[in-house]
Parts: structure tokens; C-alpha cells; sequence
């Protein structure tokens, strides 16, 4: 962006501020500020981060637009369905700030690339709705010595928080020391989640990066922010480095450890099998193993599939020898789908091939209603 740009009438109302001014906008104009999924949390916060006139933006997103997104992600419409995310965010904010470099990478956040992928840049933000991404964004800017904005959600509530490695502050680590086991916490596709709650925590993310590349104000750091939608209330949780961890000084692989899919979609490897839920009654019938994934709690409360087998998440990740291999062709499912393809990628690794219910059990639910 050039420096006409950076201090032209597009940011005056905000160059008024006294703590931005003039100065802090030419350090958001040079700034450079990489964005980890660019989802529920990622549309919000790109959108004010390109609007207030970063200079330059890296959308990292594996993924497809779905039409289950489209309630809260609010970059994307329904002709984008089938899109990768990263690319139609990025045509977005070229649109919205053509004043703004914008650079897709259509691939996960990996071991082997993350080093390299947020390198070179001011800022990380990390937007994304899984613990192995959050470990590795998290312990890569840890090893780079770069600031990082992090955000999630579920159902009502929300979090947010700046990890500053940089300046011997708290990580994530220091929030989450273990990383949760298979199936412990469940996804926002299980738990469900309150679109609006994207848009307040995606700002919040996109005002502390404001907060950090300018040096404007006070920064959410050595706390963690709570935001309780039901209430309209936040929340503070105090957090400091623990001073016997360790630095991190390499990155680890938790994608078996908390079932996370490997990469897949366009830059990743072929789309596993899935199985709709229309073709399952048949299925059953010819006597194939169908598996239930989801805990017992979840079952009493939504419901069983008739003709499954329960086998919960962590226990059929433990599996070994002739247990494992004795599941090659079984469907998987879980409540929406997202554990049974984590299961599936996992169980790949391991040589067993397995299919996954799309739209798990409460797709069954709504085909049933129907």
C-alpha cells in the first residue's frame, strides 16, 4: 500500500483517533498479518483487518464452503458452496479493500509447514476450530518470536487472548498444558454454536491486532477474555507462563492425539469415502459393521442409530493388532460427521480402510423428519 494510500479519506474517521493517527496508520499499511481459517471466526475478522487497512493478509484454510456455514460465515453465499474458502475470501477482501494484498494458501497449518507459512510475517491470528492447530500455531510462533491473536467458540461462549512468546508471556500451552483426548471436547458441528457469537469474538480478534501492530492501548495479554452470549457478559481469567515448562524448540504432529484429519480437499489428498445417509438402511442390511462413535451421554440424549454397534471415539482409536484390522469397511459415524472423518484418517495411517456417515447420526435425524 502506498503511503497516499495508508493516509487517504478511506481511513480518516479512524486516523482521527488520537492513539492511531496518522502513525499507526502507516504501521498497519506495512504490516503483515497471516490468518488461520477463514471461517466462523476468520470472516469477521478479516473483514475488519482489510477494511481498516492492513497492508497485507495470508488466509490459510484447508477447506470447502459448506452450506451448513453460511449461517455464520458471513464471507461466503451459497454460489460459493463447493469453494475453497481461502480463494473466495480472498476475491472478498479484494473487493472490500482493493488497497490490500491478499494471499490464499488453500492447505492446512502441518509440522512441516508452519515454520515456513508464518515466517516473514508481524502478526498471527489463529481463527481455527481444532486443538492440533492451535498447539502448532501456537508453538510455531512460540519458535519465531511472533505475536498471536487467538479466538474460539462453541454454542454461547466464546474466548480470546494474545500470546506473547516474543516478550516471555503465556502460550497457549500455558492455557491448555495436555491436549484433550478423541472425542473429549466436542466440535461446534456437535455442540452446535450461535452464529452472532463469531462476529463478537472475530472483532475482538481483529481489534486486539489493531491493539498489537500499533502499539494502541492494552492488549488482552497475561489474561484470557470470556464471553458468555447468554449473559452479555465477559469474563476475566488471569494466565501466566508456567516457568517449568520448557521452550519449545520443535513442532509436534497432534492430529493422532486429538483426532484431527490429515489434510484433505483441493491441496491435500483425495476425498476419503463417505457414505450418505440415505444409502446406510441398505448397508445395515447387507450385514455391514456400522460403528457409533459418539459417548453415551450423547446417545441417551439424541438417540441411537438402530443397527450400530457402540464403540466410543477413544476407545476405537486404542484399538491394535487383529481389533484394528477386523474394522476394515465399517461405516463410522459420529453427530455430525466430524469425528467419524477423523477416525477414518487415522485409521488410513494404519493401513485400515473405513467409511465415514456424512452428517452423522443427526443427518440420519433429519432424514427421518422429512
Amino acid at each position: 500500500m502506498s503511503e497516499q494510500g495508508a493516509l487517504g479519506p478511506r481511513y480518516a474517521r479512524q486516523r482521527r483517533l488520537p492513539e492511531l493517527g496518522d502513525a499507526g496508520q502507516e504501521r498497519l499499511a506495512a504490516s503483515r498479518a497471516v490468518v488461520i481459517g477463514a471461517g466462523g471466526l476468520g470472516a469477521p475478522l478479516l473483514s475488519y483487518l482489510a477494511a481498516a487497512g492492513i497492508g497485507s493478509l495470508t488466509v490459510v484454510d484447508p477447506d470447502l464452503v459448506d452450506l451448513t456455514n453460511l449461517h455464520r460465515q458471513v464471507l461466503f453465499t451459497p454460489a460459493d458452496v463447493g469453494r475453497a474458502k481461502a480463494e473466495v475470501a480472498a476475491e472478498r477482501l479484494t473487493l472490500q479493500n482493493p488497497e490490500v494484498e491478499v494471499r490464499a494458501v488453500v492447505d492446512a497449518v502441518t509440522p512441516a509447514t508452519a515454520l515456513d507459512l508464518l515466517a516473514g510475517h508481524d502478526l498471527v491470528l489463529d481463527g481455527s476450530d481444532n486443538f492440533p492447530t492451535r498447539y502448532l500455531a501456537s508453538d510455531a510462533c512460540e519458535i519465531l518470536r511472533l505475536p498471536l491473536v487467538w479466538g474460539s467458540i462453541l454454542a454461547f461462549s466464546g474466548q480470546v487472548a494474545v500470546f506473547r512468546a516474543d516478550a516471555g508471556g503465556p502460550t497457549y500451552r500455558d492455557l491448555h498444558p495436555v491436549p484433550p483426548r478423541p472425542g473429549e471436547v466436542p466440535s461446534c458441528a456437535e455442540a452446535g454454536v450461535l452464529g452472532m457469537l463469531c462476529g463478537v469474538i472475530g472483532s475482538t480478534m481483529a481489534l486486539e491486532a489493531v491493539k498489537v501492530l500499533t502499539g494502541m492501548g492494552d492488549p488482552i495479554q497475561g489474561r484470557v477474555a470470556l464471553y458468555d452470549a447468554l449473559r452479555s457478559r465477559w469474563d476475566e481469567l488471569p494466565l501466566a507462563r508456567d516457568p517449568s515448562r520448557a521452550a519449545v524448540t520443535a513442532l509436534e504432529d497432534l492430529r493422532v492425539t486429538c483426532a484431527l484429519p490429515g489434510p484433505s480437499g483441493p491441496a491435500g489428498s483425495a476425498a476419503a469415502p463417505e457414505v450418505l445417509p440415505v444409502e446406510l438402511p441398505a448397508l445395515l442390511a447387507a450385514g455391514v459393521r456400522v460403528i457409533d462413535l459418539r459417548e453415551s451421554a450423547e446417545i441417551a440424549e439424541r438417540g441411537a442409530v438402530a443397527g450400530a454397534e457402540h464403540v466410543p471415539l477413544a476407545e476405537l482409536l486404542a484399538l491394535t493388532g487383529e481389533a484394528r484390522a477386523a474394522l476394515e469397511g465399517a461405516v463410522l459415524l459420529c453427530a455430525g460427521g466430524t469425528r467419524s472423518g477423523s477416525a477414518q484418517r487415522v485409521l488410513a495411517e494404519h493401513g485400515v480402510g473405513v467409511r465415514s456417515l456424512r452428517g452423522g447420526a443427526e443427518a440420519l435425524r433429519a432424514l427421518r423428519t422429512r
